[in-house]
């Protein structure tokens, strides 16, 4: 398959410019915050179905007043269709390991392009970030790209982030990737089987079993199920 299918616009300029965007929203959300690049594209090592890792470093004071905000702050940047927060972070928030994980998608951007945003808590000016995630290859089993605004976390929603990242491993060739991603994704939700081969049908089934367990998630799995058409072979 070609690198980047024809069909879907992956322009890395044009997520280089969003994420440069976003970048300057949460900046300027919070006096003395700085927003970085993290992951493969703050090592130059993208391809065009990276999403985009960043981590906003605010004053301690401000943590959960950036937190709550940040919704509303990038929804200016582009409409937020689904912002979730990793429930380790939820439960684990206290000083010297204050950190939030939010996972945002955003309307008429690929369902590759998610925002894994970290923000992390810092004692004063001079001190750097507490804690470091794990960038993209945590992402693979996180948030989604749902149509719902769901701050807990979603068995339904984790097993369509699976989905799409079946399809990226996939076509960046690495189908034992796509193998491990697909039945962790099917366990989630309960759904018995393994993968099978056949790109688009596992991809297709691991999405209408996201949707039975949690109907609310069926906007976003009929997504996914577009995406594999359009990008996977028979």
């Amino acid at each position: 398959m070609s690198p980047t299918p024809p069909a879907m616009d992956l322009d890395p300029a044009r997520r280089a410019a969003f994420a440069q965007e976003l970048r300057n929203a949460l900046a300027a959300q919070c006096a003395g915050s700085v927003a970085d690049l993290r992951g493969s594209l703050a090592r130059g090592t993208a391809d065009p179905y990276s999403d985009i890792d960043l981590v906003w470093t605010v004053p301690d004071a401000q943590f959960e007043p950036c937190a709550a905000a940040v919704g509303p702050c990038l929804g200016v940047v582009r409409a937020v269709v689904s912002l979730r927060s990793d429930p380790d972070t939820q439960r684990n928030s206290q000083w010297p390991f204050r950190r939030r994980l939010l996972f945002l998608a955003f309307r008429d951007m690929p369902l590759f392009w998610r925002l894994d945003l970290e923000i992390a808590a810092v004692a004063d000016e001079s001190a750097g970030p507490v804690r470091a995630g794990t960038g993209e290859d945590r992402a693979q089993d996180g948030g989604s790209a749902a149509a719902v605004w769901d701050p807990e976390w979603s068995l339904a929603a984790s097993a369509l982030a699976n989905a799409v990242a079946v399809v990226k491993a996939v076509l960046r060739g690495q189908p034992e990737v796509a193998v491990g991603l697909l039945e962790r994704g099917l366990r989630r939700v309960g759904a018995s089987g393994s993968a099978s081969g056949r790109w688009r049908a596992d991809v297709v089934r691991l999405a209408d079993a996201a949707a039975r367990n949690e109907p609310a998630q069926r906007p976003l799995a009929n997504q996914v199920k577009r995406l594999a058409a359009e990008l996977l072979e028979e």
